[in-house]
């Protein structure tokens, strides 16, 4: 059995390193003024901020990934289309100056299951 959750779920990896020295200043910047542009997207439904914290591999590094959560490839795409976006684009800038490496975007289809109820 399924939950009634959003449907497609885009998400930003960046891939590579933060600069060394700039983490704090990155992670500040993502907290103070990427994630209030990020939740104003329009119908996004959801906004997660991943941050690496380990790895079972070395290759690729995460230091971050954005994840939002949508109900249909049309809200995807309104999003990607407004102003506020077009503003967290002017902001990635400063962010990716602290950055090395490479973002890319994935959209996925998720399906979330309810827990079982003998699950502890």
């Amino acid at each position: 059995m399924t939950t009634d959750l959003p449907r497609l779920v885009r998400c930003a990896f960046f891939n590579g390193r933060i600069r060394p020295g700039m983490e704090d200043a990155f992670h500040r910047h993502v907290d103070e003024r990427m994630v209030p542009l990020w939740t104003r997207f329009p119908a996004v439904r959801d906004v997660r901020v991943l941050r690496q914290h380990q790895s079972d591999v070395a290759d690729p590094a995460l230091p971050l990934v954005l994840v939002m959560h949508f109900d249909s490839h049309e809200d995807i795409a309104a999003a990607l289309a407004s102003p506020v976006r077009r503003e967290s684009q002017q902001a990635s800038r400063a962010l990716l100056e602290m950055f090395e490496g490479a973002v890319f975007h994935t959209v996925f289809d998720a399906r979330v299951f309810a827990l079982s109820s003998n699950a502890t």
